[in-house]
């Protein structure tokens, strides 16, 4: 995504395919809502034609209570789906826990072979991503399913990937948990998104998604 692009990030996971679906969904709706006021609203201002008799209409009434509520049937029920989805877990593969810390993130494979450590924003070299390179970036497979764990140390922070539609908030003394599946392999970044501090912008994330055969040979 470039800084001139208006549009949400393309979706690396079916999860985020679906929010960006929803969005699209929701405002065409919300597109044709407000094109029916401003005509309605042009309509009444350039209409001429008054009656001061008229107290009630009991037809126009009714069918304005009940379309808002089919309305809201349409946008409710995608969204209730999507939810449900995204608490699902489907038999994951690897379990990774992310804990947060001010102002870093620490994580742990412990499903077989043991495997921790921290994740610090870099700034050594001018080719690096500024605010967003890490020392020790996060690996996992793509088209693996996974399950992320997390959990803080001291107070809430908030493990958020925008391109893979995951949002989810440490807090400390409570484990969250959230299902992922990365579609193609890639470099996946994001940030803390539960201010924690002074130094809350400068705990990004990076996610390097890999081959399953070089994910192993890394935890090995």
């Amino acid at each position: 995504m470039s800084w001139t692009k208006l549009y949400l990030p393309d979706a690396y996971s079916p999860t985020m395919e679906q929010l960006t679906f929803f969005h699209d969904h929701t405002m065409s709706i919300i597109i044709s809502i407000t094109t029916m006021i401003v005509f309605l609203l042009n309509s009444l201002i350039y209409n001429k034609l008054i009656d001061l008799n008229i107290n009630e209409n009991q037809v126009i009434e009714t069918w304005w209570t009940i379309l808002p509520t089919i309305i809201l049937f349409f946008v409710a029920i995608p969204s209730l789906k999507i939810l449900y989805s995204m608490e699902e877990l489907i038999n994951p593969t690897i379990s990774i826990k992310s804990m947060g810390h001010q102002w870093y993130w620490s994580y742990e494979y412990s499903d077989k072979l043991k495997k921790e450590f921290d994740s610090y924003m870099k700034y050594s070299k001018i080719s690096d991503f500024r605010l967003i390179e890490v020392d020790n970036r996060m690996k996992a497979p793509f088209l693996t399913q996974l399950r992320m764990i997390f959990s803080s140390s001291d107070v809430l922070h908030s493990w958020t990937i925008p391109s893979l539609g995951v949002k989810m908030d440490a807090i400390p003394g409570r484990l969250n948990q959230s299902s992922m599946l990365i579609k193609k392999p890639g470099l996946f970044t994001g940030q803390c998104s539960e201010i924690c501090g002074t130094n809350h912008s400068f705990m990004p994330i990076m996610l390097e998604s890999v081959k399953l055969e070089k994910f192993v040979k890394w935890m090995k």
